[in-house]
Protein backbone atom coordinates (compact mmCIF):
# COMPACT_ATOMS: atom_id res chain seq x y z
CA UNK A 1 0.00 0.00 0.00
CA UNK A 2 0.84 3.55 -0.48
CA UNK A 3 -0.27 6.03 1.06
CA UNK A 4 -0.46 10.23 -0.25
CA UNK A 5 -0.93 13.18 1.88
CA UNK A 6 -1.28 16.28 0.27
CA UNK A 7 -1.22 19.70 1.75
CA UNK A 8 -0.97 23.27 0.11
CA UNK A 9 -4.22 24.21 -1.07
CA UNK A 10 -6.12 27.68 -0.38
CA UNK A 11 -7.31 30.90 -1.79
CA UNK A 12 -5.70 32.71 -4.01
CA UNK A 13 -6.07 35.75 -6.46
CA UNK A 14 -5.72 36.00 -10.14
CA UNK A 15 -2.02 36.02 -10.86
CA UNK A 16 -0.87 34.87 -7.81
CA UNK A 17 0.76 31.51 -6.92
CA UNK A 18 0.36 28.32 -4.75
CA UNK A 19 2.55 25.56 -4.47
CA UNK A 20 1.15 21.83 -3.59
CA UNK A 21 2.74 19.16 -1.89
CA UNK A 22 2.04 14.87 -2.05
CA UNK A 23 3.74 13.01 0.38
CA UNK A 24 4.35 9.32 -0.66
CA UNK A 25 4.87 6.64 1.95
CA UNK A 26 4.44 2.44 1.83
CA UNK A 27 5.47 0.44 -0.76
CA UNK A 28 7.32 3.04 -2.97
CA UNK A 29 8.43 1.07 -5.56
CA UNK A 30 5.70 -0.62 -6.70
CA UNK A 31 4.26 3.03 -8.18
CA UNK A 32 5.63 4.41 -11.65
CA UNK A 33 5.41 8.04 -11.49
CA UNK A 34 3.26 10.78 -9.67
CA UNK A 35 1.07 13.43 -10.69
CA UNK A 36 -1.59 15.64 -10.16
CA UNK A 37 -5.31 15.67 -11.19
CA UNK A 38 -8.35 18.08 -10.71
CA UNK A 39 -11.80 18.49 -10.90
CA UNK A 40 -13.73 21.59 -11.07
CA UNK A 41 -17.49 21.34 -10.12
CA UNK A 42 -19.49 19.85 -12.91
CA UNK A 43 -16.54 18.88 -14.88
CA UNK A 44 -14.48 15.98 -15.19
CA UNK A 45 -11.15 14.74 -13.63
CA UNK A 46 -8.16 15.99 -15.97
CA UNK A 47 -4.72 15.64 -16.00
CA UNK A 48 -2.53 18.65 -14.94
CA UNK A 49 0.90 17.22 -14.41
CA UNK A 50 3.02 14.06 -14.01
CA UNK A 51 6.60 12.82 -13.70
CA UNK A 52 7.90 9.81 -13.86
CA UNK A 53 10.59 7.83 -11.53
CA UNK A 54 12.87 8.48 -14.39
CA UNK A 55 11.78 12.12 -14.37
CA UNK A 56 10.13 12.76 -17.56
CA UNK A 57 7.20 15.41 -17.08
CA UNK A 58 4.03 15.99 -18.97
CA UNK A 59 1.82 18.64 -18.67
CA UNK A 60 -2.26 19.79 -19.24
CA UNK A 61 -1.94 22.27 -22.44
CA UNK A 62 -3.86 24.83 -20.02
CA UNK A 63 -1.29 24.52 -17.47
CA UNK A 64 2.15 24.73 -20.07
CA UNK A 65 4.57 27.79 -19.03
CA UNK A 66 2.52 28.47 -15.46
CA UNK A 67 2.95 25.15 -13.26
CA UNK A 68 6.46 23.14 -12.34
CA UNK A 69 5.67 19.77 -11.44
CA UNK A 70 9.42 18.28 -9.54
CA UNK A 71 9.94 15.43 -7.26
CA UNK A 72 12.08 15.22 -3.72
CA UNK A 73 13.42 11.65 -3.77
CA UNK A 74 14.63 11.92 -1.12
CA UNK A 75 11.58 12.84 0.76
CA UNK A 76 9.25 10.84 -1.51
CA UNK A 77 7.32 14.28 -2.01
CA UNK A 78 6.14 15.87 -5.41
CA UNK A 79 5.57 19.24 -5.77
CA UNK A 80 2.89 21.42 -7.91
CA UNK A 81 4.20 25.00 -8.13
CA UNK A 82 1.36 26.83 -9.90
CA UNK A 83 2.14 30.40 -10.85
CA UNK A 84 0.33 33.21 -12.51
CA UNK A 85 -3.02 31.80 -11.06
CA UNK A 86 -6.26 31.88 -13.31
CA UNK A 87 -9.88 31.73 -11.89
CA UNK A 88 -10.53 28.67 -14.48
CA UNK A 89 -8.23 26.72 -11.81
CA UNK A 90 -9.95 26.75 -9.33
CA UNK A 91 -10.40 22.92 -8.52
CA UNK A 92 -10.02 20.44 -5.82
CA UNK A 93 -6.35 19.09 -7.14
CA UNK A 94 -5.81 15.08 -6.19
CA UNK A 95 -2.20 13.64 -6.05
CA UNK A 96 -1.98 10.61 -7.95
CA UNK A 97 0.21 7.58 -8.16
CA UNK A 98 -0.23 5.04 -10.30
CA UNK A 99 1.23 1.64 -10.13
CA UNK A 100 3.11 -0.77 -12.65
CA UNK A 101 0.41 -3.51 -12.19
CA UNK A 102 -3.12 -2.69 -10.51
CA UNK A 103 -4.62 0.34 -9.47
CA UNK A 104 -3.33 3.76 -9.25
CA UNK A 105 -3.34 5.77 -5.68
CA UNK A 106 -5.13 8.90 -5.07
CA UNK A 107 -4.80 11.52 -2.26
CA UNK A 108 -8.00 12.95 -0.56
CA UNK A 109 -7.55 16.02 -2.84
CA UNK A 110 -7.34 19.79 -1.75
CA UNK A 111 -9.40 22.25 -2.53
CA UNK A 112 -7.92 25.68 -4.76
CA UNK A 113 -9.97 28.49 -5.22
CA UNK A 114 -8.59 31.61 -7.47
CA UNK A 115 -10.48 34.42 -7.07
CA UNK A 116 -10.82 37.01 -10.07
Amino acid sequence: QVQLVESGGGLVQAGGSLRLSCAASGSIATIKAMGWYRQAPGKQRELVASITTGGSTNYADSVKGRFTISKDHAKNTVYLQMNSLKPEDTAVYYCNAPRWLGYDYWGQGTQVTVSS
